[in-house]
Parts: C-alpha cells; structure tokens; sequence
C-alpha cells in the first residue's frame, strides 16, 4: 500500500511515532519523507527513553557535553531532545512550506512531571518553543485540567501545539474550545491566525486495551445470549469512540463561532490518531490505521505498524462508517453497567503516570551514562540490607518516584514535612550554583589574606564544624595562613590556641548566623583586646573578618567597630547545612582551597541527587530513605567508619545526623567507637541535639 494515497486521495496525513538520532542522521528519516509521504513526526517520553537508553547513538554526546560542562540528567536530555528536535524540523521543512503550513510537523513534549502544574507548563512550552526556535515545531501538552488551560494560553501566544492523552469525547470537546478561545484572544490582539497550527491526539487502542479484559470477564457471569453480546463489543470500542469524537469536531466546526473565527484564516485542530498499532493478536495489525481513515486527520504510526500497512494495509474512507453501529456500541457498554467516562478517566491518569515513568527511566539512564563519564569523580553508592528492611526502603523509594516527591523537595514543598516553613530553609538546594557565581570575591579577597600566618574561626556548632573539616582533611596549604578553629569557651582551650598563634599576624573569623550567639561574641571580644593591646585601636579591626546573616546585630556590630569585612551567609539556610556558603567557604579560601574548583565537584554530587534523578539512581534520597526507614523500624543508631584521609567528617556527620534528627524525642543517634573522640572533648553520642532515646 502507498502510504502517500492516504493524504492524496483521503486527505489523511500520515507522521511517524518514533525518533532517534540514527534515523535522522543516516538519511532514513529524508528517505521516508521524500519517498515514503511521511508528513511529520511525535515524540514523547516513552519514544525518547527507548531511543537513548535503547541505543548507542547518544553515547558520544552525551560524554561531549558532561566533559564540556557538567550537567544534570535532565539538561543533558534536553540538549539531546533539541538537537534530535531541530534535525527533524529541517527536514520536514519542505512539506510545512508545500502544504502552506498544515503538515511538516514534529512534537517535542513538555515534562509530564509538570501535567498538574498550569503555569509550570506554560513557562516550560514557552521555553521550548523559543530554544528549538522552528516554526514547524509543536509543542505537546496534555490533555489534563490544568494542561487544558495551558493550551488556551499556549494558542494566545502563537504557539502550535499538540493536545495529547485525549481519550474522552468530552475531553476533546474542551481542548477544541480551548483552541477556539487562545484564537480568539490571539485575532483580539492583532495576531495572524494563519500561522497557528493544533492537534488534537486521541489515543485508540489503549481503550480497548483497559475494556476489552472487563467485557471478557464480564461475560464469564451471564447466560450464552449476554455472553455473545458482550463478546461482540471486543475490539470495537476503541474505534466506535473515535469515530464519535470526529463527529463531534465536524459538529463544532459548523457552528457560528469556528465559522467567525475560520473566516479569519484560522486552520482547523485536526483530530490525531495515536496508539495505532494493534495490541491485540486475535486482531488485524492494521485494524486502527484502516478503521480511522478520513479527512482532515492525521494518524501518528509506529514503524512496525506502518510497515504492516505497506505490505497488506487497504486504504479507505471508512471512519465516517457505521456511526449509528457505533453509538449503539457504547449504548451497549453503558448498559452493561461499564461507563467510558470512568474508563477515559482513568486511561488519562494512567497514561500521564506511564510518561513520568518513561521520563525517570530515561533520566536515569542518562544519569548512569553520565556517572559513567564522571567515574572518577564520582564515587558509587553500594548497600546490604536485611530482607524486611530492604523491601521497605524499595516500597518508600517507589513512594517517592511514583508521588513524585523529589520534584516537590527541590520545588520546596513544605508538605513533605509538617507543611509550615521548611520551604524557608531550603536555599542550600542551589548553593553551589549561587556561591560558584559569587567566588571570584572569595578568590580576590583570599589573596589579601595570604600576609596572614594563621587564621582562626569563632564559632560554635554549624558554624564551625565545616571549618574545622576543612582544616584538618587538607591541612596547611603553602602560601596560605594555617586554618585553627576554636569552638569553645572553656579557658584552657583559649589559652591553647593562643600559645599556637601569633597575634599580631593572625585574621580572626568570627562566625555566627544569628549574631546573637553568646560564644563567638565573648571570643570575638576577648581577641578584640588582645591584638588591640599589640597594633593599637587604629589597627585592631584589620585582622577582623565577619560572616553572619544580613541585618542581624553581629553586622551592626562590625559596621560600629569597622572590622576589615563582613561577609553574609543566606537567610533561608540553616546554620548546620551552612558549610557551602560563607559560612564554610570563606575559610576555605582564607587557608587556600580553590573554591570554584571545590564548588564544581560539589556541583557534580548535587545533579547526581537532583529533582530529575529517580529516587532508586539518587544517592542523597537513597542515603535518607534508608537512614529514616531503619529509625522508624527501630535502627536509629549509626556507626560511621571514615578513612583516615577524611576521619573529622564524622565528627560532622554527627552533628548534622543528631541536630537535624533530635527533635521531639526521636532522632538518629550517633554510636562513636570507643577510644575516637573529637579533639580533647568527652566521648558523646548526640551533639547539640534533642535528646533521641
């Protein structure tokens, strides 16, 4: 069968439903365009995910991209999807300029992890539609309440888009109003109706995929004549919906609105037939694409089902059919007490759930490809579990995947916790984005701090403990001060560091978020006189340096006494997760670290454990869905065992694990092994922390 006597003699466009880099770049794609009649291409999150993680031909690419620049899973496929996106473009370029602009179509989706999400939709189509930058390009968007009000808006501005995960007759019903009003506020505000192109994509056969079980079962219960009956409805279902849907958009069109805004050059939102290929055995494996021939369509077919058609397809009109055979079909089904509105329901949640799927599927295929590229940065993730524990951290993770709960952390959900103000103090998700931007200040100002033989920091708890890290893990840096930390008030610990320094060649950091905390102030004093008794009033401030939050009175303070710099840590970052701004970066430059250096490795671990990195490939979710469900199941005490190189991380580790976890009586205790203590401070499980019990 000539595929291309389905548009010449029917008026039936036929796109393909599939894409990958190799088709595009080997000319198959041209090939099927040019001699074929192909008219356009879809592609979804399913299609993408078979096509990279299927495939060899995105490796390179991939690896091109992680060496330029490190990014995250989603970037990556981004870049992948838009050059893939814009070939395709190209190629069709032809057909979209002969038809005048009603073919020569490819769809490129918005992320599903945004269906729910109107204005999240909007923003993400309207970025896609500027960065492919082609005019035959659509942009997919489904069909759900709020992608609906997407679509309206998306048509106001000029976008072609794609409707897709219809199911429901009344469904397209709304997405044809919702074309009708972004054309009529479009033609309000001077556009050109002309250039906007729509389709509307029903998916077929996965309805009869969801009925054709339940007639079947259904059947089982009744007598030979019900049985015989509902048998007959199997397989039919699927294109007696279609067809009805066709003639409600005929319908619609000759009523007096689609006519004032057609007499404007509006185009018609063709009906688009998609899942097309026949799932079904007992059936014919062209049985959709021959039912749902007719005009003013377009049917989006896989390649093995668009091989079929060319070897034994028959074309026809055939869609406008037997419609009364079709209402009485679905007359047939109601009475039997199955009623389609519950089943497209259904199918639309379903099929929004399937693209998230594919979407973390893909992602984190591109992530395990990009961990490969970063092997030696990056370090991998092994655990063993005993068999009821291990079932529960695989059930939590699955919660959060399919609920979508690493999204709504890095979107600040404050209903992932008690739904108050955590949202306030999340902003150490994008530190490492913030504070690379800012280190060339850290970088100018650690140059001035090189005539400084040592530095100490003021501080106590998450204002200190990151410091003291750094100090001990990289020790003296030549040509940089030596970096001592001092977190305590007691006498004797003074007195130490005072015998280790000297005063007159030493930058004091004092460190303290709120300003207000007693201890770093009293040190801050203390060590105000004493350099003051050495350099004089005129000179004590120089050696003085502040990090502390904006407004708090520690600033004030330092403003009063015109210390050498203040420098200001990040309001929505509590003090123990404070160690990447300057909080902990500040003397990590003083002793000589290459910040942006450092921040480009942290950068690396923060898109391993990003928002688009399901939660079973994410270290950070992995890490502390193991460590909460084994609290919950009664495990709430770790052991850490830290190679020498880094042993002060977890004197850290537990400050973090029992001030974050201690609260209410409950919490994750910290078991230290005995004889490993932290400096000269007594042996303790729980640092500044809630008792946990």
């Amino acid at each position: 069968m000539d595929v291309k006597e389905l548009h010449h003699t029917y008026g039936q466009s036929v796109w393909l439903d599939y894409i990958r880099r190799h088709l595009l770049q080997s000319g198959e794609f041209a090939r099927l365009v040019q001699e074929d009649g192909i008219r356009g291409v879809t592609s979804n999150p399913s299609i993408f995910e078979k096509a990279i993680a299927g495939s060899t031909d995105y490796g390179s690419a991939i690896q091109l991209y992680e060496n330029r620049k490190d990014e995250a899973a989603s970037a990556i496929y981004e870049h992948l999807a838009v050059e893939d996106i814009q070939q395709a473009a190209d190629i069709l370029l032809p057909v979209y300029k002969e038809s005048d602009a009603r073919d020569g179509y490819v769809s490129m989706e918005v992320s599903p992890y945004l269906a729910h999400d109107t204005q999240a939709t909007i923003d993400e189509a309207t970025r896609l539609w500027s960065r492919v930058h082609r005019d035959n390009l659509m942009i997919k968007v489904p069909a759900t309440l709020e992608g609906i009000r997407a679509v309206r808006q998306l048509i106001s501005q000029g976008v072609n888009v794609n409707v897709t995960l219809l199911f429901s007759r009344a469904v397209c019903r709304q997405v044809a109003e919702a074309y009708m009003h972004g054309l009529e506020t479009l033609a309000t505000h001077g556009g050109d109706l002309t250039r906007i192109a729509s389709v509307a994509s029903m998916f077929v056969s996965r309805l009869d995929v969801l009925v054709d079980p339940m007639l079947e079962a259904l059947a089982e219960s009744k007598p030979p004549v019900e049985q015989t009956q509902l048998r007959s409805l199997v397989g039919k279902v699927a294109i007696a919906n279609a067809k009805l849907a066709y003639q409600d958009a005929k319908e619609l069109r000759r009523g007096a609105r689609w006519q004032a805004i057609a007499a404007r050059g509006a185009r018609v939102q063709r009906l688009l037939w998609a899942s097309t290929s026949t799932k079904d055995p007992r059936f014919s494996d062209v049985l959709y694409v021959e039912s749902l021939i007719g005009p003013d369509t377009v049917d989006t077919i896989p390649p093995a089902t668009l091989d079929a058609f060319r070897d034994h397809g028959q074309a026809g009109s055939h869609l406008e059919e037997n419609i009364d055979d079709a209402r009485e079909v679905l007359a047939k089904l109601a009475r039997a007490g199955i009623l389609i509105d519950d089943l497209t329901a259904r199918l639309l949640h379903d099929g929004v759930g399937e693209f998230s799927a594919a979407f973390d599927t893909l992602l984190a295929s591109i992530e395990r490809k990009r961990c490969a590229v970063l092997e030696s940065a990056l370090d991998r993730m092994l655990y063993r579990l005993p068999a009821p524990l291990d079932e529960e951290v695989k059930a939590t993770l699955k919660d959060w995947r399919t609920t979508g709960k690493v999204r709504r952390l890095w979107a600040r959900d404050a209903k992932l916790w008690t739904g108050h103000d955590e949202n306030r103090w999340l902003d150490w998700l994008d530190i490492a984005d913030l504070e690379r931007d800012a280190a060339q200040v850290l970088r100018t100002f650690a140059g001035e701090a090189r005539r400084f033989q040592d530095a100490v920091v003021l501080g106590m708890g998450g204002s200190s403990l990151c410091a003291d890290v750094l100090s001990r893990t990289f020790g003296r840096i030549e040509g940089y001060p030596a970096l001592h930390v001092l977190d305590s008030t007691d006498p004797a610990q003074i007195r130490a560091m005072e015998g280790r320094i000297d005063l007159s060649r030493t930058l004091f950091i004092v460190s303290s978020k709120s300003g207000t905390t007693l201890e770093p102030n009293i040190l801050k004093d203390y060590f105000y006189d004493c350099v003051c008794q050495i350099l004089g009033e005129r000179e004590a401030p120089k050696p003085f340096i502040v990090v502390t939050d904006p407004g708090s009175a520690l600033q004030g303070l330092a403003e009063a006494q015109k210390l050498a710099h203040v420098f200001f840590g990040m309001r929505g970052i509590g003090g123990r997760y404070s160690a990447l701004c300057n909080f902990g970066m500040v003397p990590a430059a003083v002793m000589g670290v290459d910040v942006p250096r450092f921040l480009d490795r942290v950068k690396i671990m923060a898109h391993g454990c990003g928002s688009c990195v399901p939660p079973e490939q994410n270290p950070g979710v992995l890490l502390g869905t193991i460590l909460g469900t084994s609290a919950s199941a009664g495990r709430d005490k770790v052991t850490l065992i830290a190679s020498p190189g880094v042993e002060p991380l977890g004197a850290w580790l537990e400050q973090l694990l029992a001030e974050s976890t201690g609260k209410g009586g409950k919490g994750i205790c910290h078991w230290r092994r005995p004889g490993r203590t932290h400096r000269s401070q007594p042996r303790r499980e729980l640092r500044g922390a809630s008792p946990a019990r």
